[in-house]
């Protein structure tokens, strides 16, 4: 499929604002793709250049991306004039699309003269794209520029328009997981229950996409979880006791640890760890991969949470475990400063055979089969009794960690989803994790850092993701920190304006709060009465943060 054809389709998608339209339109587009065309265009469509469950990355800034698109458009333009544009425009696909890209010297790699030519394919942009992530070392900035420049300079203005947001991670025509597994059953005319099941355990969209095209629903259906691929994790909400008595009868407990989400796959003979994002964590964490290897035999993927503690066993806070994980150097001393313990609470694949649609009480009892040390195994209380839960909740906070898990005993384990079979009760007030958008310079001794950064709720009844303002927070961070977090942003700045910097949805920040009010403020319609930074979360993806839906049901159980 030729790239143009793809970004003439998506312009349609984008300019149509009814959703089973949408579905129609991106279902067209999957049966007008040809051969792998459609895997990698089952990605783009979502803004996706590799499967989810992918480690692949760009690596591509904002300042990279404007660099390549100056050089494309000649002399005359340069990076501030890209930044101006943008600031006026508010969208890289508009500033791409209006300038005059074409032409430029230097694509001897490509064995084009350049000049808006109409052969570029979408085979063609995912395999320089594909380099473009594979360059690394001294020199592969530069590298990764010229790789971009010269698909930029083979763009016309509607390809570049959907270029350059694809590079950026900025697509956002309305496409969402949700649409694209619709399409994929119109177009193909599949059972919607076998394109959800297989996505749930492959992660990948474009696999799902070309098996149901290639070889139907029964194909579909034998899709199973592969030890080694990463799959989304099942995801709480927050809930109460009466909750969860009312809706089940009786609640699976346990105790809610203050670490970071990690699963587990074992093949037999090698272990890889894999953050919530998806990330593989396991050079960071040896003492975990120690501890699989000698304590369980057969292969499995296991869900659980890392939890740093101290030289008593007893649990650390949640900012200790995030060393651990961003660690990359120097492993073996940090893992002397800070002790790692793994705690599994869930098992989804054991001795071969998949787990995710049996009951969870029977997947602990699973966990504790495979799990040769009962002390990793999170205990488990079943009853519906509110008084033992009390108790059980009470030790769990004696015992230094934050709280409870609330789980439906019958419940199946649904990668991706937060719904009501989990939920999650903690006795202090509600944090939220929002996702930075602006920050603000700050002043005096801290003029060097961001000092003030602008939070916001992921929309999630808009299926491109996007996000909606609440607040500021500016306290309760130390100068560390706002170095810290200065240094993380900056690579994600879109343009300043004086003090005022717009910043592209990236960074997670959990933030505490005394009360949600109704604000005509911010876009919301919600503001946070006295918001304190609490931590970065590492652990979590704009895609992944709280959504206004989450703030309304806060705001209105107070």
């Amino acid at each position: 499929m030729e790239f143009q054809t793809f970004a003439a389709r998506a312009a349609d998608v984008e300019a149509e604002s009814a959703d089973l339209a949408v579905v129609d339109l991106v279902a067209d587009l999957f049966a007008a793709a040809d051969g792998d065309d459609l895997g990698v265009v089952a990605r783009f469509v979502q803004g996706r250049v590799f499967p989810a469950h992918s480690e692949t990355k760009l690596d591509i800034g904002p300042r990279l991306c404007y660099e390549a698109l100056a050089r494309a458009a000649g002399r005359n333009v340069d990076v501030d004039d890209v930044e101006d544009r943008l600031a006026e425009a508010g969208d890289i696909g508009a500033v791409a699309a209006d300038l005059d890209l074409g032409g430029q010297a230097g694509l001897a790699a490509f064995g084009d003269a350049g000049g808006g030519s109409d052969d570029l394919t979408v085979g063609e942009v995912a395999d320089e794209l594909a380099d473009l992530a594979a360059a690394a070392g001294d020199g592969s900035q530069d590298e990764k520029v010229t790789l971009l420049f010269g698909l930029f300079n083979r763009c016309s203005s509607e390809e570049a328009r959907y270029l350059s947001r694809l590079v950026l991670g900025e697509m956002r025509i309305g496409v969402g997981e949700g649409t694209v597994r619709d399409a994929v059953v119109e177009a193909f005319d599949v059972p919607a229950a076998s394109v959800q099941r297989a996505l749930q355990v492959s992660n990948d969209y474009g696999l799902v996409a070309e098996t149901a095209r290639d070889e139907g629903v029964e194909a579909l259906d034998a899709m199973g979880l592969e030890v080694g691929r990463p799959v989304q994790a099942m995801l709480a909400q927050a809930g109460t006791v009466t909750d969860a008595l009312d809706e089940w009868d009786e609640a699976a407990v346990e105790t809610k640890f203050d670490g970071a989400r990690v699963q587990v796959h074992y093949d037999g003979s090698e272990v890889a760890l894999y953050s919530r994002n998806m990330e593989d964590v396991t050079d960071a964490l040896p003492e975990l991969v120690e501890f699989v290897e000698a304590h369980v035999e057969a292969p499995v993927i296991l869900d659980g949470e890392a939890v740093a503690v101290d030289d008593e066993g007893d649990p650390l806070p949640f900012q200790e475990i995030l060393k651990r994980f961003r660690r990359k150097h120097d492993v073996a001393s940090m893992r002397e400063e800070v002790a790692v313990e793994l705690h599994a609470f869930d098992c989804l694949h054991a001795g071969g055979e998949d787990l995710l649609e049996t009951p969870f009480e029977a997947r602990h009892r699973r966990l504790q089969s495979v799990v040769g040390d009962e002390s990793a195994v999170s205990e488990l209380l079943v009853t519906d009794d509110a008084d033992e839960i009390a108790d059980f909740e009470a030790t769990a906070l004696d015992d230094g960690h934050e709280g409870i898990m609330l789980k439906s005993p019958d419940a199946a384990y649904t990668p991706g989803d937060r719904g009501k079979d989990w939920l999650k009760r903690k006795p202090d007030v509600e944090t939220l994790d929002l996702v930075v958008t602006g920050a603000e310079w700050g002043e005096g001794r801290r003029a060097s850092f961001l000092g003030t950064f602008l939070l916001s709720a992921r929309d999630d009844d808009d299926d491109g993701g996007e996000f909606e303002t609440i607040g500021k927070v500016a306290t309760g961070l130390t100068d560390e920190e706002l170095a810290a977090l200065t240094d993380r942003l900056e690579p994600h700045v879109r343009s300043e304006d004086g003090q005022t910097v717009d910043i592209e949805p990236a960074v997670v920040l959990e933030v505490g709060y005394e009360e949600i009010q109704t604000s005509p403020t911010y876009s919301s319609g919600y503001a946070l009465r006295f918001p304190r930074f609490v931590s970065v979360r590492e652990d979590k993806t704009p895609e992944t943060a709280d959504t206004i839906e989450r703030v309304e049901r806060l705001a209105d159980q107070q």
